[in-house]
């Protein structure tokens, strides 16, 4: 059977579509699988103006418009999601439905602070090498792995600031969105999640057992038939309520 439903891949901050390789293969039977760079990340240069999530969903309605694409499904993991939700509010008609994983919703000035404070390519280089290896290898063509480390403290210290989706935002959102965490998640609370999840007028929320933040530690055994489910098979009674994967 050929896939007739156009699926965006969105990764998270600091990362890159390259992630995403494992999963795109395993969703690629049900799906045309669509991959991009944020600007600044990975293979995309940078344009000269800051990190911003405004500018990512950009980024991606240029992918859609190049591939004559009106309305796609959108996964976004971390920060992606938080993409993905930004533009399924801003640009509804080019949403069909929303799944984020791992994706922190809710900012302030101190949580984004702290956040912010973890960037520190020295200290990275010191206590974790071979995620700093990785990282500088994974942006070698967007300018480096410490200017991606700077914009992206930049661009939470301006989420901090100035957040695009409050609960009044996510009220707006009409499209159908499936939240889904880790049990494990160090970085996305439950509760924060879960509380996404009933602000939203088609929400549901899945939390994943054993399952910490890192994307390469997710079961994609779990998380594709999840994600098939509910991009092409959900129904009524399971977007009614949240469901525990386990």
């Amino acid at each position: 059977m050929t896939a007739t439903h156009d699926l965006v891949l969105l990764h998270g901050a600091l990362g890159a579509s390259t992630q995403f390789d494992a999963l795109a293969r395993a969703l690629e039977p049900h799906f045309r699988v669509h991959l991009l760079d944020f600007e600044g990340h990975g293979s995309a240069p940078p344009r000269g103006r800051p990190f911003r999530i405004p500018f990512f969903s950009e980024n991606v309605l240029e992918l859609l418009d190049s591939r004559r694409i009106e309305r796609a499904l959108l996964f976004g993991y971390s920060m992606g999601g938080y993409v993905a939700l930004h533009l399924a509010l801003e640009h509804p008609g080019r949403v069909a439905r929303v799944a984020t994983l791992g994706t922190k919703l809710y900012w302030d000035p101190q949580t984004a602070t702290l956040e912010a404070a973890r960037l520190d390519p020295s200290a990275i280089r010191a206590k974790v090498p071979k995620f700093a290896e990785a990282l500088a290898a994974r942006h070698e063509q967007a300018g480096g792995w410490e200017r991606v480390l700077a914009d992206t403290a930049d661009l939470l210290r301006d989420l901090g600031d100035h957040p695009l989706l409050s609960d009044m935002e996510l009220r707006r959102i009409t499209r159908p969105v499936h939240i889904v965490v880790g049990d494990r998640d160090a970085t996305v609370g439950l509760p924060e999640s879960a509380a996404a999840s009933r602000s939203l007028i088609d929400g549901m929320l899945t939390v994943l057992a054993d399952t910490p933040h890192p994307l390469e530690r997710v079961d994609l055994t779990r998380l594709v038939p999840l994600l098939v489910d509910f991009f092409l098979q959900a129904t009524p009674e399971r977007q009614a309520g949240p469901h525990t994967m386990r």
